[in-house]
């Protein structure tokens, strides 16, 4: 199912497009999130190398619709942020398919340098992750570090969701058929458990008896520090549950277009840019 989900953007071009309307994207950037554990809006701070593929289709000079395939890794370290006291700390995978719309300012077969937005869908699957103090690796999600799904209120999360990608980005003509660009990509989510921190502490001794000891020693590690304090009391603010998690990518592009000039593409009868701006 996460296949065919993260295929669906190729599909749906692929089923439509003549090939000199057709885009091969590319993108190198850094991935990186706010939550719990980083609470900067955006930041390269703990950021990770991200990539991408994709393909587009020019619906007219100034939309075009784009799928791709995105790959990202986020992290972060409370040792690094605020809350060093709760001494937390994740790592998780981003693997992401989304299909969105972008809507150029101006008319790129006018102009070489264009600034642009976008809006659209996407399914990601992200996995947080941490080590012991003997760096052994531990998956968060199985331990219930927050009691989900055997504490009162405490409800499992999903892996896999959906999410609303947005934002802005700058191109650049480099030729009739290829060209560069500058984007900031959010990710609008619909889950607090991105970093596997969320609302409250659950009571130690419940967390121990169906979790397990390791549960207890991974959902508070401020017992770590030289002068740090016992496992918190049950309902003590663990996390900031009213705000969800975003993630975000920050990056250049390279854009080349499939089947060369000419045909019966919007864009196959572009001349070389005739403004800068």
């Amino acid at each position: 199912m996460k296949k065919m989900l993260f295929c669906i953007p190729f599909f749906i071009l692929t089923g439509t497009v003549k090939a000199q309307s057709f885009h091969l994207n590319l993108f190198l950037g850094t991935s990186n999130y706010q939550g719990d554990l980083q609470d900067k809006t955006i930041t390269f701070s703990q950021s990770h190398i991200a990539g991408g593929i994709g393909l587009s289709y020019d619906i007219t000079d100034q939309f075009t619709i784009r799928g791709n395939f995105m790959l990202g890794k986020i992290s972060a370290d409370d040792k690094k942020g605020r809350n060093k006291v709760r001494n937390l700390n994740f790592t998780s995978g981003i693997t992401e398919g989304n299909i969105d719309l972008q809507y150029f300012v101006t008319p790129m077969m006018q102009h070489s340098l264009t600034p642009y937005v976008f809006l659209g869908i996407a399914v990601y699957h992200f996995d947080p992750y941490t080590y012991d103090t003997t760096g052994k690796k531990y998956y968060l999600k199985p331990l219930s570090t927050e009691g989900e799904g055997f504490a009162p209120g405490a409800k499992n999360y999903n892996l896999t969701q959906l999410a609303i990608p947005f934002g802005v980005g700058l191109k650049l003509n480099l030729s009739e058929n290829m060209n560069v660009g500058f984007e900031l990509g959010l990710r609008k989510l619909f889950t607090d458990y991105l970093d596997d921190v969320s609302k409250v502490y659950v009571d130690e001794s419940l967390l121990f008896t169906n979790r397990g000891a390791k549960a207890v020693e991974l959902a508070y590690r401020g017992n770590e520090l030289k002068d740090g304090t016992a496992y918190p009391d049950a309902g003590r603010q663990r996390g900031r549950y009213e705000q969800k998690d975003w993630y975000y990518f920050t990056g250049l592009s390279l854009s080349f277009r499939l089947g060369g000039s000419g045909g019966s593409g919007f864009r196959s009868q572009w001349a070389c840019p005739k403004n800068v701006l």
